[in-house]
Parts: C-alpha cells; structure tokens; sequence
C-alpha cells in the first residue's frame, strides 16, 4: 500500500489505472469506514481511500482541532483491509489558496442536518467535487449513516455529470445498536450506555408506522420529547421519502426514518432506518 501526500504524486500513481474506486473518510477509522473499502474492492482494481479532515464543513467554535488525527493507526487498518493507495493531503496542498469557488448543495441539503449545520453542506460537496477532480475515481462509496449526505452527492455528481458510481454502504452497528462513528470516541462511559436510546426511538418510530400510524408529526414529536425527557438535546426527529428526502404522502412507502441529537454538550450523533411498507 502506498501513502501518498500530494495531488501531483497521487496523479502519476494512478495515471493509466482502469478503474477506480474512492472512499472519502476524515481518518480515525472503525469497522464502519473498513467496510466501505471491502466493498469497494467489488467496484475497482484500485481501491483509494483518502483521508482529510474539512475545515470547510466545520461550523466555527465547532470541533475541527480536537477532531482526532490518527494516521498510522487508520494506514495499518487500510493496509489489513488490502487498500492500494492512501491520500492523506494536509490542508495547504488541497487548498493552497484561499478556497473563493465553492459549491453550492442542493435544496435538500437545507433541511434535516443543514438546518442545524449552516454551511456545512457547501463544506462537503466543494471537498467532495475537489476529491473527485483529483482521484478521478470510477465509483465512490460512501456511508448511509450519514444518509442525508449520501442524497446529496448524488445530486452532486447527477447534476454536474461527474460520471461517477455512487455506493452506499450499510452502516454497521456496535452489539447493543449503536451507529459506528468517529464521534463516539467523545463519550464518557455513562454517555455511551445511553447512546442507543437514539437507534432505539428511530426503530419505534418505524415499528409504528408499519403498524399503521399515519400522524407523522405526532409520532416524530413524540420521539423529540422522550430523547429529550432522557437528557438529550434534540435536533430532528424525522421521517422523509428514501428517493428525495420530501415529507412522505399517504401513499409513500419507501421511507427513511433520521434523527439528530446531542448526548452531553459535544457529541452530536446521528442515525437513520430505511423501511418499505405495503400500503392496502
């Protein structure tokens, strides 16, 4: 595996590669970020995986600094998981001056996380478009967990004809339900054990609604107050339509259930559940 720090050395390495395959990450990896590699093993003869924390998509007095930087241990995770080349730029190479031209998300960035994160979109889809140009990848894998974001580079890359296969990989859960995030490493023991209580109110949420309940106001808000009643701090409860993130009508059944809250004063942790349904 090799380890590759400029735009110019990543070019010559992959110039005449057939095919491609990117996962975009921020380092510090876990079992989440390994398994979007396995899979795009099955999308490319050369797996890239780039590493890079985006100030961009930061709000400001938000936790870029601490954000942990682990590069030799996520090298060591990428080389067991058969990665064929890392890139690990820092900030002066992808943005060696000020960053003037970015990219504007699309409306359904405004919503859900981009209510509660202005700018952070923008953040995303200008890097994103930036590692694209770079790589030049074939296909690129990405989480659902981050569902919202998922939505919203395939617009990217629909709109602005990159070319590119986006995969959406399944998230991956600890044993007690937990979403795998680099986040998680910010709670305390106690946070931790009350963590699920996340996955736990999105999956009554679906439960309901396949039972047959249709108020789905009630049945988010409902969620918000027991979250909140449990000491956290709740951006959204929500369910939206898998194909465009719009509320679901009557007769919607393809439907994603998301939820965004904070445990303790600097975790922010977010989930979704997909679910089909069989409206009579």
């Amino acid at each position: 595996m090799e380890v590759i720090h400029t735009v110019a050395e990543l070019r010559r390495r992959l110039n005449g590669e057939p095919a491609i395959a990117l996962v975009p990450t921020m380092g510090n990896l876990h079992d989440g970020h390994i398994s979007l590699v396995d899979i795009a093993h099955d999308h490319g003869t050369c797996v890239v995986a780039s590493i890079f924390v985006n100030r961009l998509q930061f709000a400001a007095g938000g936790d870029f600094d601490r954000y942990p930087r682990t590069l030799e241990e996520d090298c060591a995770k990428l080389e067991a998981a058969g990665c064929h080349v890392v890139f690990a730029p820092d900030e002066k190479e992808m943005y060696p001056v000020p960053q003037e031209m970015l990219v504007t998300p699309p409306k359904s960035a405004d919503q859900l996380c981009g209510d509660f994160r202005p700018g952070h979109f923008q953040g995303v889809v200008t890097v994103v478009s930036k590692l694209f140009n770079i790589v030049q990848p074939h296909a690129a894998v990405f989480g659902k967990k981050d569902y919202q974001q998922v939505h919203v580079i395939r617009t990217l890359v629909k709109q602005l004809n990159f070319g590119i296969e986006i995969i959406a990989g399944e998230t991956i859960r600890d044993p007690d339900g937990l979403a795998m995030s680099s986040r998680n490493g910010y709670l305390t023991r106690e946070e931790r054990a009350q963590a699920p209580q996340l996955y736990h109110a999105l999956r009554r949420v679906r439960k309901a609604v396949e039972a047959g309940a249709r108020d789905h106001r009630k049945l988010e808000e409902a969620e918000m107050t027991a979250l909140s009643q449990a000491g956290w701090k709740v951006d959204y409860v929500a369910l939206r339509n898998q194909s465009d993130l719009a509320p679901p009508g009557p007769r919607d059944t393809d439907l994603v259930v998301l939820g965004a809250a904070w445990m303790g004063s600097k975790t922010r942790l977010i989930d979704n559940i997909e679910f089909s349904f069989y409206v009579k």
